[in-house]
Parts: structure tokens; sequence; C-alpha cells
């Protein structure tokens, strides 16, 4: 497996950006199918943005759509989420996925970073 470490979160008011990054070691994510889900507290854990492994296939959430942008560089290993015009409910840990099928679906996918905590305030 490869793992996974995300950084890049924080505490931001509405309106704001933040950029987050994702690191993989062991094995070259060139490989797999890279995602970003979120879990807000006393919810399940959620799609947000799904990137194939040339980068030629990008999938969002509807509630994200327009606002972030997932991107990869699979000769740093790293992929990462712009996070644009940021709001209240945006606010949950981040977590980014690999996975070997093109799917939105949590299950799907196999190594899971540790998260990193976004909190926007109103």
């Amino acid at each position: 497996q490869v793992q996974l470490v995300e950084s890049g979160g924080g505490l931001v008011q509405a309106g704001d950006s933040l950029r987050l990054s994702c690191a993989a070691s062991g094995r070259t994510i060139s490989n797999y199918y890279m995602g970003w889900f979120r879990q807000a507290p006393g919810k399940e854990r959620e799609f947000v943005a799904r990137i194939s492994r040339s980068g030629s296939t990008i999938i969002y959430a509807d509630s994200v759509k327009g606002r972030f942008t997932i991107s990869r560089d699979n000769a740093k290993n790293t992929i990462y989420l712009q996070m644009n015009s940021l709001k209240p409910e945006d606010t949950a840990v981040y977590y980014c996925a690999a996975g070997t099928v093109g799917t939105s679906v949590v299950s799907n996918y196999d190594s899971w970073g540790q998260g990193t905590q976004v909190t926007v305030s109103s």
C-alpha cells in the first residue's frame, strides 16, 4: 500500500482559501486513482473530489463544484486540493485516499491518510 500524509488544514474565515496537500510514499501515485474525502462530526465520510491516474478525468461533489480544485503532480508524488470561497459547512477532517478503481465510493479506496482539520468560521 501507499502511505499518505495530508497537510495544509487550519482555521479560516468564511470566504477564505486553503490549499491541502497529500504527500505519498512507499509507491508511486501514478498507478493510483486519488481522491479527497471529508468527515464532519457526527456524519459519515463523504466524497469531495477525485482524479484519474493521468489527471485527465476529474469529478467533484456538487457541494464543492466551482470552489474546489483537485490536482496531482505525479513527479512529486503529491496531490492537492485548492479550496476557495470556503463556507462554514466545509468544516471537517479532510482525508486523501488512493485506490485502483476510479470511483467516488469510500470503501473502494485502499489507502488513507490520517486527515487534516479544516475549520471555517462564519
